[in-house]
């Protein structure tokens, strides 16, 4: 069959690991979803917002609803929400949100990552200066009028609008606002009748660092093993570009 079927079977298994990772820390955010706000998607924001993330990645209904109904059992067990933050090698600052059940095992996994590949795990709140947290809503633009758009969403706490490519070359909307605006924008957005392709709450870096190939490669390998981690839910770095 030859280099090219390899080749293809090779990224084939790479997606579908891919979407293993996002499918375990969707369930995750659902079950904190529901430990948090109860079960019901009309009454809790932030499991409706869990939800259309899961349906974006074509997570699997009934996975979704597992989830769900899991969170619900007293059986189920708690996460913990935290976040470490370092550096890798070159100055690039790495900060990692994790959900777990084992604070222990978690620190020593990301502490191992760091300091295996030339890096050091910081004290909580060291790259404050660094990553400005955000809201980020994604969305089809279609034929939509962005420009009308834009005067609309101001008062929802709108920073910043735009079109960009998505993994597949496909033209995507981004909204940013602030990091306590983001109740407000998704309310905003339901009552456009706007469907979000993605809501979430990231970390958008303030400063960047200018590398080479190779400098970036090294600070990779930290952000691969993180990404591999059932424990990470997102992972973050400022390498310019």
């Amino acid at each position: 069959m030859g280099r090219a079927f390899e080749f293809r079977k090779e990224r084939k298994f790479k997606r579908w690991a891919k979407m293993a990772v996002q499918f375990t820390r969707l369930g995750k955010e659902i079950v904190m979803a529901v430990k948090a706000g109860g079960p019901n998607v009309e009454t809790n924001s932030r499991l409706r917002t869990a939800v259309q993330n899961a349906k974006a990645v074509n997570m699997p209904k009934d996975r979704v609803e597992a989830a769900i109904k899991r969170a619900s059992s007293r059986d189920e067990k708690d996460y913990d929400e935290l976040v470490y933050e370092g550096y890798a090698p070159h100055g690039i600052a790495i900060l990692v949100e994790t959900a777990t059940d084992n604070t222990n095992r978690t620190v020593a996994n990301v502490r191992s990552y760091f300091t295996k590949h030339g890096g050091t795990l910081g004290k909580t709140g060291s790259l404050d200066f660094v990553f400005n947290r955000k809201s980020v809503f994604t969305f089809e633009p279609s034929d939509r009028d962005l420009e009308e758009l834009e005067l609309e969403l101001i008062d929802a706490g709108l920073e910043d609008l735009f079109v960009e490519a998505d993994e597949e070359g496909k033209d995507i909307a981004v909204i940013h606002t602030a990091f306590e605006d983001f109740g407000k924008m998704q309310k905003a957005l339901e009552e456009l009748g706007i469907e979000t392709k993605s809501a979430k709450l990231e970390r958008i870096p303030v400063t960047t660092v200018d590398v080479t190939e190779e400098q970036a490669a090294d600070a990779l390998k930290i952000v691969d093993k993180l990404e591999e981690d059932d424990d990470v839910q997102a992972v973050y770095h400022n390498i310019a570009g």
